[in-house]
């Protein structure tokens, strides 16, 4: 099936004289998460992992992924004749540096450019005239192959009233407008979902487990325009907008708006979350200012109403998560349960608390060697039963009107042997040697990161994944800038950690073909105590879920780390305890011990 897909795609490449063709994973907006109608990496190489980029030749086809995917990407790659390229692995060339590799002089270099960055788009571009090659950026050929090709989504928007968001539409765009005047900006352009939903407090279901409406938004000095399918639109929502001056065009008018941009004018954009289309639209006399969206900043640092909805989230979503636990150590031994069967139950337990949406992301569930695949998704034909011992690795979360959670937990189900449990105590010590850090204003997660690998660097052990990532309010999942990593993004730039932001604490070990562990809690950036030295910060965690203490050797940790678990432990206790029945808060009492 692929391999006839591929053999279509380079029968329109030679039709349009490309060489060279590039199909990223995004949509029109750069989402990380994209509707099935995107899903064009997917189609031609059969990898649905979310992060990926292939390039296809007259006689070879690639596929670059980060260490997430790599096993997973090299299952579903087998027998596709789609060749695995493992980024930033010694001697795996990067895109551009294959393209340019395979580039003559005379060829001609091609990819959508409504579905790539201009960011990455420029560097692709720079490529080609370096080896003297054209460019196709016009024309959609997976396209003119894809035969039965997902129409667009129509969902409904709807309206996150201030009770939820805590901020009105009107301050929002008042203070992006602000910042506008400050950099001298005549119009700001945004691609970005996730900005665009938090300014207009407007939320919709276009893309599955994240809640935003495919469209686009313009703002002046003393317009604001949103281009949008009209027919998502109620009528509420539609008197929404007016009493925020907000014009409504068609999803595609855009283009065709900046065309008209003046010469001289300054119009603000992010080549990283604009496509490369939306950028050549501006005409070259206009002025382009490349800096990010000012609404990333303002998102990812909550606000009172939000960060205490966010913790009546994730009460709720620990509540779900340690019944889950509960019900999981104690019917394991007794009854069948699969890897989707549990998945579902989760959710059901999370269904029972009010105000639940849906999942933020599809639950990882991943029993056995099954958890060695950093973002494992079971199917009907992986699908495993779980059994009485070794290790279940449940990654999952949900969007409630109060927010969005993310939390990670790896249970021990029977006997383990002493590696599984050194291993699951280093990585619990990882996390709570990082959520316990007290740190002076000015750092970043960069500068924080060591403090969760470090148990792990010191056996000599690793993950290929960041340690933690921003989690957005009743949006995307994962929200920059903040995060905690040790290497730099390509052409990123470090964001200073701010009370109010919420960060994912999650490290993790991987045991290829046997097992892995992952432990996850979402930590809320607050102020300490400010002196001569400056103003210092912490953490207040928010996942409230016991650590397994039968995977954990105490003497493996230190007197400070016991006494810091043993701590967690009794919030846990005292927050869910009240809400659990009495055989419930009797396991619990005894899962939440002192050590």
């Amino acid at each position: 099936m692929i391999k006839e897909r591929l053999r279509r795609l380079r029968e329109c490449m030679k039709k349009a004289g490309v060489t060279v063709y590039v199909i990223p994973s995004s949509d029109c907006h750069e989402s990380e998460y994209v509707c099935a109608h995107f899903r064009a990496r997917e189609y031609m190489t059969g990898f649905s992992g979310s992060a990926g980029t292939a390039v296809i030749t007259e006689e070879e086809a690639g596929l670059w992924t980060d260490g997430r995917y790599f096993v997973q990407a090299q299952m579903e790659l087998a027998g596709t004749s789609v060749r695995l390229f493992k980024m930033e692995e010694p001697g795996v060339p990067d895109v551009e540096t294959y393209v340019k590799e395979h580039l003559k002089a005379g060829g001609k270099l091609g990819f959508d450019g409504r579905t790539m960055s201009a960011f990455k788009a420029e560097k692709l571009k720079a490529a080609a005239e370096e080896k003297g090659a054209a460019l196709l950026v016009t024309e959609n050929l997976v396209g003119a192959v894809w035969d039965d090709r997902p129409q667009l989504p129509k969902s409904r928007a709807f309206i996150l009233e201030e009770q939820w968001s805590g901020e009105s539409t009107g301050n929002k765009l008042e203070r992006v407008r602000k910042q506008m005047a400050e950099q001298g900006a005549d119009i700001h352009v945004l691609a970005s979902l996730c900005d665009i939903a938090w300014i207009l407090n407007i939320r919709g279901r276009d893309i599955p487990h994240v809640p935003v409406v495919l469209s686009f938004l313009s703002v002046t000095k003393d317009t604001c325009t949103w281009y949008v399918d009209g027919s998502a639109l109620s009528d509420r929502v539609q008197r929404h907008l007016k009493e925020n001056g907000i014009k409504v065009k068609g999803y595609e008018e855009i283009y065709t708006d900046l065309r008209g941009v003046k010469d001289g004018q300054k119009v603000w954009l992010d080549k990283k979350s604009v496509n490369y289309r939306l950028l050549y639209a501006v005409p070259e006399k206009a002025r382009i200012l490349n800096q990010s969206n000012p609404s990333e900043l303002m998102k990812a640092v909550k606000n009172p109403t939000e960060i205490q909805n966010l913790k009546a989230a994730h009460l709720k979503e620990s509540l779900a998560f340690t019944r889950f636990m509960y019900w999981l150590k104690s019917n394991v031994h007794k009854e069948e349960i699969t890897e989707i069967s549990a998945a579902a139950y989760l959710d059901h337990l999370r269904e029972e608390q009010g105000n639940y949406l849906e999942q933020s992301f599809a639950p990882i569930c991943a029993y056995g060697s099954h958890g060695a695949i950093v973002h494992y998704s079971a199917t009907e034909e992986s699908n495993t039963r779980i059994l009485p011992e070794g290790f279940l690795l449940v990654d999952a979360g949900g969007h409630y009107r109060e927010g969005t959670t993310d939390t990670t937990r790896t249970f021990a189900l029977g006997a383990l042997t002493e590696e599984q449990k050194r291993m699951y105590t280093a990585v619990c010590r990882g996390n709570l040697k990082l959520a316990s850090a007290r740190f002076l204003y000015g750092c970043t997660g960069y500068n924080l990161d060591i403090l969760c690998r470090e148990p792990l660097w010191q056996l000599g052990m690793d993950y290929k994944h960041g340690t933690g990532h921003g989690v957005g309010h009743l949006l995307n999942v994962h929200e920059g800038p903040n995060a905690f990593r040790w290497k730099l993004k390509d052409g990123g730039t470090p964001a200073a950690l701010e009370p109010g932001m919420v960060t994912t604490d999650e490290p993790g070990i991987y045991i290829k073909d046997r097992y892995g562990i992952r432990l996850e809690n979402e930590l809320l950036c607050v102020k300490q105590e400010e002196n001569k030295y400056g103003q210092f910060l912490g953490f207040e965690v928010l996942t409230l879920v016991p650590f397994d203490l039968d995977a954990i050797l105490p003497q493996e940790m230190t007197q400070a780390e016991r006494e810091y678990l043993n701590r967690y432990h009794q919030t846990v206790y005292d927050a869910l305890a009240p809400h659990l029945n009495e055989e419930e808060r009797a396991w619990l009492k005894d899962y939440t011990r002192k050590i």
